[in-house]
Formats: C-alpha cells, sequence, structure tokens
C-alpha cells in the first residue's frame, strides 16, 4: 500500500509520518532550517510484523508548492487527509482535499493532530467541521483518529487502522506495459542512476527494456527495489527504484515529469481529449482559457478547447480538448488535474479518454458520440464497437494499443469487426462500414462516368479525390484493389472504370473523327502533327489535341510525344517490325530500325522510346530488347 498525506501547512503531517514510522525521512537541509516541508518525503515501514512495507509520501502543505504535492499524490493508494486541531479547516486542506477526489484516489482517513494543544471542545468542533467538508464527495464515511505527534495519543489506534485499510487495497492489475512517472533521478556512487516513482501499470524485471520519455532513448534496468527493497520484478502499485543505463545517458538528461515505459507504449502526445469537471466553487470557464496541466508528474501548459459549449459553469462536466505546449504520456483513464495560468488555484480536473485526439471534426455529433462511449465505460471490448461505428475512416490498431495500454495479442475482436491490411499497416473496420464504403465507392465512379462518359474513367489519385471518401491514400488503395479483385472495378492502363463503361464520343467528335482518320490511316509510319490536322481541316489547335486524345484514351489513337498522335492499327504494324528485327539481328540498332521504317533518325527515337514506356521493348546502352513480358508480342496475354 502506498499513502499519501494531504493538508494545510503546519499541520503536522511529517511530525505525524514520524510518529507512525519512527523514521525522519529524507528531509533536505533546506526543510530543517525553514521547518517545512518543500518537496516530496519518502518513508518505508512495517507497520505490523508480517503485514510488509507501507511506502508513505509526504507532501508540502504551502501554497506555493502544490504544484509538489500533485507529483506525488498520483498513484497512492490512501490518503491521510491531515487536519490540526487548533487550526482547523485551511484553505490547502480544500485544495488537497479537492485534488485527490478529482484523482480518484480510492480510499481516505482523517489525522485531527495537535489535540494535545486544545480542549476537547475544540476537536468536537473541529470533528464538525471535517464532516461537513467531506459530506458532499466520496470520503465522507472516512474514518477520523483523534492523535498527538508529541503525546503519542491516537498514533498506534491510527496505526491498526492502517494496517486493515491495507488488507482492503485492491491488488492492481499487471496486465498492459510498465508505466512509470518519474518524480526522483539521482546519481549512485557504483551504480549509476537512479530513478523512482510509482509504478503506474504492469510490471517490470531487471534486465528489461524500456524507452525513458518523451525522448524516446532506450534504456535497459540493471537492477531495482519495489517497496525499497531489492528485488528482480517490480508491479503496478508498488514504489519502484530504478537502476537504469543507457547510450550516452547522463543524469542531467533525466527530470520529474518525463516517463519510463514499456517501448511499444511510447507515443508521445500534444493533444489529449478529456473530460473535465471545473470544481463548484470556481468561476465560468471559458472556451480556449490557459491552465497549468499536471499528468504523472509533469506540469505543462495547455489551451483548453471545449467541445460542447463556448463555457464551462461551475460544478459541471463537459469534454474538451487540452492543446498542450510540451510531449506528454496518458493512457485513457488517466487522472489529471488543472490550475489556473498562474499556477495559484486548482481549477478542476478529469479523466484522459484519449490520448490521441483529432485535430479536425472535435465536435461532430460523431466524436462527440465516441467521447460519450469512452466516458461512461472501461471495458475495451464495449468501446470498440461504438468506436468504429462512428468511425468513417477507421480505426489504427497500433494507437489503441497505446490508448488502452492493451496489446493487441490481448484482444477478442467482435465478429463485425475485420482487420484492413494496408501498405501502411492493418486499420481495424466494423464490416457493414467497409461494405458501405465499396458500394459509395462504386456510386461515386458510376456518378463519374455519367459526367465524364468520353473518358475511359479517372486515376486511382482522381478517384480518390472525386469520391470525397474520408480514407488515408493506403486505405482507399485497399478498398479499390477488393473491388478489382471482385471484378466490380476493371482497369485500362491507368483508369479505373465499371466492366461495363465504354467511352462514347459526342456528335461532333464523331463527325470531327470520320474527317481526321483518312489524314492518319494514309500518312502510314509519318502522321500529321496535330498543328497539321487543324489546319487542314479549319480547326483550333486545342480541339484536334482534346478530340486525339480521347481516342488515346479509347486505344484508337497513341499519343507518341505532345503532339504527335499514331494511328493504334499502324503503330501495331510498326510492332510487328521491330519484332521481326529483333529476330533476324539483335540488339535493335537505331539505325537499323531507321533504314526499315524509312524515316529520320529524331523520329525513329521518340517511337523507340515511345515502345519503351508501353514495356515492348527495354533500353541497353544504344540498342533495344524486346521483353519477353510485353503484351504487344504476347497477345493472348491481354
Amino acid at each position: 500500500m502506498i499513502v499519501g498525506t494531504a493538508g494545510h501547512i503546519d499541520h503536522g503531517k511529517t511530525s505525524l509520518l514520524q510518529a507512525l514510522t519512527g523514521q525522519t525521512g529524507d528531509r533536505r537541509p533546506q526543510e530543517r532550517e525553514r521547518g517545512m516541508t518543500i518537496d516530496l518525503g519518502y518513508l518505508y515501514a512495517e507497520l505490523e510484523p508480517g503485514a510488509g512495507l507501507t511506502g508513505f509520501i509526504d507532501v508540502p502543505g504551502h501554497e506555493k508548492f502544490t504544484h509538489n504535492m500533485l507529483a506525488g499524490a498520483q498513484g497512492i493508494d490512501l490518503v491521510l487527509l491531515v487536519v490540526a486541531a487548533d487550526d482547523g479547516v485551511m484553505p490547502q486542506t480544500r485544495e488537497h482535499l479537492a485534488i485527490v477526489e478529482l484523482l480518484g484516489i480510492p480510499r481516505a482517513l482523517v489525522a485531527i493532530t495537535k489535540c494535545d494543544r486544545v480542549e476537547a471542545g475544540r476537536v468536537e468542533e473541529i470533528q464538525r467541521q471535517i464532516l461537513d467538508l467531506l459530506e458532499p464527495g466520496p470520503y465522507a464515511d472516512a474514518p477520523m483518529m483523534i492523535v498527538s505527534s508529541v503525546t503519542g495519543q491516537g498514533v498506534d489506534a491510527l496505526r491498526e487502522m492502517l494496517v486493515g485499510e491495507q488488507h482492503k487495497v485492491q491488488e492492481r492489475s499487471r496486465e498492459g506495459g510498465f508505466r512509470l512517472a518519474i518524480d526522483r533521478a539521482f546519481s549512485v556512487a557504483g551504480a549509476g542512476i537512479v530513478v523512482t516513482g510509482t509504478a503506474l501499470s504492469g510490471m517490470i524485471s531487471v534486465e528489461d527494456k524500456l524507452t525513458l520519455g518523451p525522448s524516446g532513448k532506450s534504456v535497459r534496468v540493471r537492477g531495482l527495489h519495489a517497496q525499497n527493497q531489492p528485488a528482480e520484478q517490480a508491479l503496478a502499485g508498488q514504489r519502484v527504484a530504478l537502476n537504469i543505463s543507457g547510450e550516452r545517458l547522463e543524469l542531467a538528461q533525466i527530470h520529474r515529469g518525463q516517463w519510463l515505459l514499456t517501448q511499444w507504449l511510447h507515443a508521445p502526445t500534444q493533444r489529449v481529449d478529456i473530460e473535465f469537471q471545473l470544481l463548484p466553487g470556481e468561476r465560468t470557464f471559458e472556451h480556449f482559457h490557459p491552465v497549468h496541466v499536471h499528468l504523472g508528474t509533469k506540469d505543462v501548459i495547455a489551451r483548453v478547447a471545449l467541445l460542447e459549449g463556448p463555457r464551462l459553469n461551475p460544478g459541471e462536466r463537459m469534454f474538451a480538448q487540452l492543446l498542450i505546449n510540451a510531449p506528454v504520456h496518458a493512457v485513457k483513464g488517466d487522472r489529471l488535474i488543472l490550475r489556473d495560468a498562474s499556477a495559484q488555484r486548482t481549477l478542476g480536473g478529469g479523466r484522459v479518454l484519449d490520448p490521441f485526439a483529432p485535430a479536425r471534426r472535435r465536435r461532430s455529433p460523431e466524436r462527440l458520440a465516441q467521447l460519450h462511449a469512452l466516458a461512461h465505460s472501461d471495458s475495451f471490448e464495449q468501446v470498440l464497437p461504438v468506436l468504429l461505428g462512428h468511425s468513417a475512416s477507421g480505426l489504427d490498431p497500433q494507437i489503441l494499443e497505446r490508448q488502452f495500454n492493451r496489446p493487441r495479442t490481448d484482444w477478442m475482436l467482435p465478429a463485425n469487426v475485420r482487420l484492413i491490411d494496408t501498405r501502411q499497416g492493418p486499420v481495424l473496420f466494423n464490416v457493414q462500414r467497409w461494405g458501405q464504403l465499396k458500394f459509395m465507392l462504386l456510386e461515386q465512379l458510376a456518378k463519374f462516368h455519367e459526367l465524364e462518359p468520353d473518358q475511359m474513367g479517372p486515376d486511382r489519385d482522381r478517384l480518390r479525390r472525386f469520391s470525397g471518401l474520408a480514407l488515408e491514400r493506403s486505405t482507399f488503395a485497399s478498398l479499390l484493389d477488393e473491388l478489382r479483385e471482385a471484378g466490380a472495378i476493371t482497369t485500362s492502363g491507368p483508369w479505373l472504370h465499371l466492366p461495363d463503361h465504354q467511352v462514347r464520343l459526342n456528335a461532333d467528335d464523331e463527325t470531327l473523327w470520320q474527317q481526321m482518320q483518312p489524314l492518319f490511316e494514309s500518312a502510314g509510319f509519318d502522321p500529321p502533327w496535330v498543328r497539321d490536322v487543324a489546319k487542314t481541316l479549319g480547326q483550333e489547335d486545342a480541339v484536334v489535341r482534346l478530340l486525339l486524345r480521347k481516342l488515346a484514351r479509347l486505344g484508337l489513337m497513341h499519343q507518341v510525344v505532345r503532339d504527335l498522335f499514331m494511328y493504334d492499327v499502324q503503330l501495331r504494324q510498326m510492332a510487328a517490325v521491330l519484332l521481326k528485327l529483333a529476330e533476324e539481328n539483335p540488339p535493335i540498332q537505331v539505325t537499323t530500325f531507321r533504314d526499315a521504317l524509312g524515316l529520320g533518325r529524331k523520329r525513329c527515337i521518340q517511337y523507340l522510346e515511345y515502345f519503351d514506356r508501353l514495356g515492348l521493348t527495354r533500353r541497353i546502352g544504344e540498342s533495344r530488347q524486346i521483353r519477353p513480358d510485353n503484351a504487344l508480342a504476347n497477345p493472348d496475354t491481354h
């Protein structure tokens, strides 16, 4: 069990822990000089023989050091709320209580200290104050102990109460990747760098490799202590000290607020969706207000984008997105605290719902439905169908692994969920949604044919833009591949079309083609340029060029260079000449091909380069070879 103190400055938190444990802890010289706790203190004690070590985290009570208190409050099992009998409930009593409630710490005990300084009536008055303070919240039934660290009154009873609470602490799940938020880093002579923190999930063993975040540096666990005892393994819920090493790893690189993670969990983020609760005593919170975010042991600046309205009233909850100025680590369910921009008061807190929040459509009904499901269920299997049902572009399983801290090997996918393989990795889709996307794509392709009847079809990128489907390029390619394999979409070169689609020329095009066709048929291997055809027929160059390109998409013409087109029949005759030359005197030389056609060298090179692009020939130096797998030489492979 890990116990954390809470309460106002000078209410006797440190003295009480010393009375409970018989230890002074690792107080710093400046703390002893000033007589106050400035930073976190750590103690370990066996409260009862055979009960095992209990870890204690002593937090500062001064308002200037609330950020240190927050770093120590993460991951504790029980809060020991300390209230002095002479002062009673004070500002930091209220703030610390609000913080531990927002952090969802499961259990609480109240210690009324310094009872030796006051009369019995005063103690009863303080008890009533505390009952009123706790009554609206989750700790309304928390036991209250009256103690004195000076006389020892009530200390034994408090120790027995803590032992009883230790038996009630639920063991944290060892599932998922290991996570530790670093609260201290120091060097030990003969050992090297040591970092400490509370293990938030998973388990770790000596010689395991971890990632130091946010830098991503790989480190190795050389040794470890769990609950202040040497061990080979540490578990979630324990205070852990790790002796780590890594290439060029220096103590100056490690600070409070960083984290150590199982390597597959490492994914720094700066955009996090949360469920935000504003404290009842606060003023109305406005959209995009700056705040301090305390997450794990890290304190960062962020803007809060409210997702369900322009403002949040005191005591209310709302989905919000944090836009953070530095990379953080989080998984679903992590608790966080928000303080004002000057770091003087606690505004509220919340739970992480999605640490990889979207930048676009964050207020859409579909996204809000996803957040609602994430807020009302901790079960991955229950949430997944809702997330997929409101996802137009599928979900990345690697992101889900990191969001829920659930490796894919532990998943039980429902029957209506499908894993789609793409060039960029797998994507999860609802089966019905995937089928709907196929139907929508076919509909859009049919619409394209209606709008552009004189085109064979769009290429892949144009179809992706035209369809308007909110899919990544790689996912769209996989959707298209499945439709092609099923025969629902056919390809002609780079063009995509429905199987029964035929390019149709309009009446004006048909008339112009009938006038142009004799010019190309009679020209043999030396067709006219676009400008010559246009001049002969009294047409604009652009009109002739556009029709010839349409005919090229139909397969009737071939565009050799920009304004030089050849009739398909004659091009195939030229290909036959090439095949014969290759058979008689390989490899094919430019001069041999030139003499066979009776044309100039420049024109022959243009033809050969076109055949290279078609895949009939392969250039080797200044000569050509016939490709054995080409379609023109093997017409049966069409």
